[in-house]
């Protein structure tokens, strides 16, 4: 029998991973767990039986070709596909369309058994695409969970501080980038990494100027007074704007980054003369000005940690834009990674070279579609294995749910510093 080489690391990091998506469900009251947060997503139910099933299918069938659990026939294919979230087909199931959570836990248990009977004798390749794939859907959850209504819920010990009241948001100075060459995708043989990651691609990239922060509630704020579209998780009250945290509702963090729709961090940054940047802007402000080798964050080459960024499952919620400088890039650009996606302007596409895997074809080639956008970076619920360099988070332009924020760009002349978030 063969033996995957790194057995023992992929044991620990699927069991940490599953730590990760239990500790989620945990959170949800049982009688919640039929409930659908987001109407353009499943009930979350399904997202229990999905990541087994996942893994059933690229291990168990995929990789050993064994047959499927004949104590839960056609439970493989129940789960096995989520939705792409598009408000103009919502979903029409009802909970008794789904086995009971008896049912689906015995499924869950029996997979799961199995999968670590067999799984030292399947391609490593494998074994990442499902760690990832259920990292992946452990923040995806975090959203689904936010838009929950608390009394489903039952807050974990550990959660997010309350903000500090009234702090006001700091002057959001541009950042001169020079001209140089942005780093897209990553060459085969490199690591691993999903299916639109590659090839490698060099990209130009002309002077222009960033803003050091994303643009903050404060900011937006602004905005929202002068006409604009108030963000999801934003509520007015008598007292003024509130917003929906994980587990409840605190006065509005002028100093978080604000989350929006694509549509909206658009609209704003033409409001203000400015643009969102492009994916291989956002790269070079990263990446792009250090000096020697190319760091593999944007603080370097050291792995990523509480200091560096709110990243990693470390808090709910986000903070100040301004915690966190140990995560500054070397042009001195701020949170690159962590404390919310960022929105960029480019669609998602493939690059030059791409090609499909055989066992996950539709991973990335369904959504090549022009309508949806390349997200960078990370927000607080993102594993550190999703940190890297390469990798791309797509969301449409007017999905309200993710936990994204932006930056703006300009091309501004040297020295100039004025304020780009208004």
């Amino acid at each position: 029998m063969r033996v995957m080489a790194n057995a023992p690391e992929i044991r620990r990091t699927l069991a940490e991973a599953r730590r990760r998506t239990d500790e989620l469900f945990a959170v949800v009251k049982p009688d919640a767990l039929y409930d659908r947060p987001v109407p353009e997503r499943h009930r979350l139910n399904f997202y229990i039986g999905h990541m087994e099933a996942f893994d059933w299918n690229m291990v168990c069938a995929h990789g050993l070709g064994m047959d499927p659990l004949r104590e839960h026939p056609g439970f493989n294919e129940l789960f096995a596909f989520g939705i792409d979230p598009d408000s103009s087909d919502l979903p029409t199931d009802k909970p008794s369309d789904w086995p009971d959570l008896a049912q689906t836990g015995d499924y869950c248990r029996r997979v799961r058994s199995t999968v670590d009977a067999v799984l030292d004798e399947v391609e490593e390749e494998l074994a990442h695409v499902c760690i990832e794939h259920r990292l992946m859907h452990a923040e995806t959850l975090c959203y689904l969970l936010h838009n929950l209504a608390p009394d489903r819920m039952q807050a974990p010990e550990r959660r997010s501080p309350d903000p500090a009241a009234a702090v006001e948001p700091p002057e959001n100075r541009w950042i001169n980038v020079v001209a140089g060459h942005a780093r897209l995708g990553r060459g085969r043989g490199t690591g691993f990494g999903w299916d639109n990651e590659f090839e490698e691609l060099e990209v130009e990239v002309p002077t222009f100027s960033i803003g050091k922060h994303k643009v903050t509630n404060g900011a937006y704020l602004d905005y929202v007074r002068e006409g604009g579209a108030a963000p999801h998780y934003w509520r007015r009250s008598d007292q003024g704007w509130r917003l929906r945290t994980m587990f409840g509702e605190v006065a509005l963090p002028l100093d978080w980054p604000v989350y929006v729709t694509h549509e909206q961090a658009r609209q704003y940054a033409a409001r203000a003369g400015a643009a969102l940047p492009t994916e291989a802007q956002w790269d070079r402000a990263a990446y792009g000005s250090s000096n020697g080798a190319s760091p593999e964050f944007p603080w370097g080459g050291e792995a990523p940690s509480r200091q560096r960024g709110n990243f990693d499952f470390g808090r709910w919620d986000p903070c100040s834009v301004t915690a966190c400088p140990a995560g500054d890039s070397a042009c001195g650009v701020s949170q690159l990674v962590g404390n919310g996606w960022e929105w960029t302007a480019d669609t998602f596409k493939p690059f030059p070279g791409f090609r499909e895997r055989p066992f996950y074809p539709d991973y990335s080639r369904a959504f090549f579609d022009d309508k949806h956008y390349v997200l960078k970076g990370g927000s607080p619920r993102t594993s550190r294995f999703l940190l890297r360099r390469t990798f791309r988070n797509w969301f449409r332009d007017r999905y309200p749910y993710v936990h994204a924020t932006f930056r703006l760009v300009q091309n501004w002349q040297a020295g100039n510093s004025a304020n780009p978030a208004h």
